[in-house]
């Protein structure tokens, strides 16, 4: 029968009764993270960090191998090949990594890294939340990870300022919230970025954006209109942003400005502006407003704005008024509409006295086209709809919607049914692509076809 130690917690005693599978796979996913931790800080005692700079991994493995199979020996621990190589390369992720999320974040089915705590890691592949067995050794190691991410970007976390937004060499943005604002541990969550940026073919292949509609997103971008993409949490703005950007023209100068840079635009003439918190002095902060200010001095052809937030918003507007066609921005929103009522209220985050109406003559005057996009209950990120913005009647922002997708029910796998339909009004940018020698088939806005 299997013996429990005295004040082992891992287990809970039973009259006759042995261990599940599962306690015993987490059993030994502990003792390897113990002995790998272990390991770590006795290699951190035994080589010369700064070497490591200057090395390939395959030196470093060979070298760390070596020692590794020293230490062992020592500890009179017995491990067979297979266990000695994933323990060397543990400690390899560990010495040159981010310990025990480094598979996660090399496995490409995942899209989001959440860490609740030292014991508890989900991940999201395919837009369903898992847990996965990646652990920590205890809270100090977590939050050793946790530095050496926010460490490499400039930016720091402490009790003093107990959270940070930062982003990984790839560009995968990443938040951490530390105790005392987290009562239960850490947390930590990284969505991750693709290493090639997704086209909108990609988009087109999986369904999120048909080529019909993929085809007018172009060409909105090419004739240089003002584009607001709303959406909620996860729903793919970011994703669909670096989509529409391929259709810049490379002779054009673009501005870059985001609180973590994680846009990965493919042009060449690109400038890329990120914010910076205050020091510890609580001095030396350099806002959005700030940088889009600036921007404007650079003699940018286009300005992009990875998300608006706050008073950014009406300089944003202002340099999409003053010569800056083509600008896009993001904002968090469910609808369209909603879209429109949070750009005015952060107007008047601004600080500057200005009426609800000249507010919405200014959004109404700089933005040309919004477009929805949401994460379907399915998992599913898909764009919603494609909207102009046609002026102003009286002190409502007018609007007309081009392109939807309209849901009709679940299939057999509770998969989300649904097609995309145009609504088959005629935008008034047409002539505005005319103009600039860009023509689209008139067949594309039907309305009793069904956009494939």
């Amino acid at each position: 029968m299997w013996q429990i130690r005295k004040g082992d917690s891992r287990f809970e005693a039973r009259d006759e009764v042995g261990p599940t599978d599962t306690q015993l796979v987490h059993w030994e996913e502990d003792r390897h993270t113990e002995l790998k931790v272990a390991l770590h800080q006795k290699l951190i005692d035994l080589i010369n960090l700064s070497a490591l700079e200057n090395m390939s991994r395959a030196q470093v493995e060979a070298e760390v191998g070596e020692i590794v199979h020293e230490q062992l020996a020592l500890q009179k621990h017995a491990l067979n090949l297979e266990e000695r190589k994933r323990l060397v390369s543990d400690i390899l992720d560990e010495l040159l990594g981010l310990g025990p999320l480094e598979p996660l974040l090399k496995d490409q089915s995942v899209t989001d890294i959440l860490v609740n705590g030292h014991k508890i890691v989900f991940v999201e592949r395919g837009g369903r939340l898992v847990e996965t067995a990646a652990r920590f050794k205890d809270e100090k190691h977590l939050l050793r990870i946790i530095q050496k991410i926010v460490a490499a970007v400039g930016r720091r976390v402490d009790e003093a300022s107990p959270f940070v937004d930062a982003r990984l060499a790839d560009g995968s943005r990443v938040n951490a919230v530390v105790p005392p604002l987290a009562v239960d541990g850490s947390l930590l969550s990284i969505r991750k970025f693709a290493k090639v940026p997704i086209s909108m073919a990609r988009l087109s292949e999986l369904g999120s954006v048909p080529a019909p509609m993929a085809q007018v997103l172009a060409a909105v971008v090419a004739s240089r209109r003002n584009v607001l993409i709303s959406g909620g949490t996860g729903s793919g703005k970011t994703t669909l942003l670096n989509a529409m950007s391929a259709s810049i023209d490379e002779a054009e100068r673009i501005v870059t400005i985001e609180d973590s840079a994680e846009l990965q635009l493919q042009q060449r003439h690109v400038v890329r502006l990120e914010t910076r918190p205050p020091n510890i002095e609580g001095r030396g902060e350099v806002t959005q407003r700030d940088l889009v200010k600036n921007a404007l001095r650079m003699r940018p052809d286009r300005i992009i704005v990875g998300e608006v937030r706050a008073g950014e918003a009406f300089d944003m507007l202002q340099a999409m008024n003053t010569g800056h066609d083509g600008s896009m921005t993001t904002v968090h929103a469910n609808t369209p509409r909603d879209a429109l009522s949070r750009v005015e209220q952060m107007i008047g985050m601004s600080g500057i006295d200005i009426s609800p109406r000249s507010a919405r003559a200014q959004i109404a005057s700089a933005l040309n086209v919004i477009v929805q996009v949401g994460r379907l209950s399915d998992g599913r990120r898909r764009l919603l709809s494609i909207s102009e913005i046609t002026g102003m009647e009286g002190e409502v922002i007018t609007m007309q919607e081009i392109f939807r997708f309209k849901m009709t029910g679940r299939d057999e796998n509770d998969m989300v049914r649904g097609h995309f339909e145009a609504t088959g009004i005629r935008p008034k940018f047409m002539s505005e692509l005319a103009d600039r020698g860009i023509h689209l088939p008139a067949d594309l806005f039907r309305p009793d076809a069904v956009v494939q």
